[in-house]
């Protein structure tokens, strides 16, 4: 199963995916591209990956948080490329049935993935562009 895409992400193709007749509850969570960040206008961002290490490690992720919450199943797809605004960058689908471990399920996965997962973004602006995040740190 791949986690990175550089196609346009379809949210309800990871609903299907995940979605079991046992289940009362989905979560879908969708980052979206936004026009500024940190005082500064975004016009695009570029995403990029070390793809080996970042469907391994998104994989990892799935996969403890399919264990901690036991009724829970989990999908991820995060785009790489050039993104405008308005464009969604990553999605996140828990279905179970229960509304609450979904949330809490949810939530993990998109913490994680930000963590620990080697995703970079450029953010292209009027002033030029920059790579932004922890990642631009390393």
């Amino acid at each position: 199963m791949s986690y990175l895409t550089d196609e346009r992400i379809d949210p309800q193709a990871l609903v299907r995916r995940v979605m079991r007749r046992s289940d009362g509850a989905y979560v879908l969570f969708e980052g979206v591209v936004r026009n500024h960040h940190e005082g500064h206008a975004v016009e695009s961002i570029f995403y990029d990956a070390y793809r080996p290490m970042a469907e391994k490690e998104i994989g990892k992720i799935v996969a403890d948080v399919e264990q901690q919450f036991s009724e829970t199943a989990v999908a991820v797809v995060h785009r790489l490329g050039d993104l405008a605004v308005g464009d969604s960058s990553i999605a996140i689908v828990c279905a179970s049935p229960h509304r609450g471990e979904a949330f809490a399920a949810c939530r993990i996965v998109i913490d994680r993935i930000k963590e620990t997962v080697p995703i970079w973004k450029k953010e292209r602006g009027p002033g030029g562009e920059e790579w932004v995040g922890w990642q631009s740190k390393c």
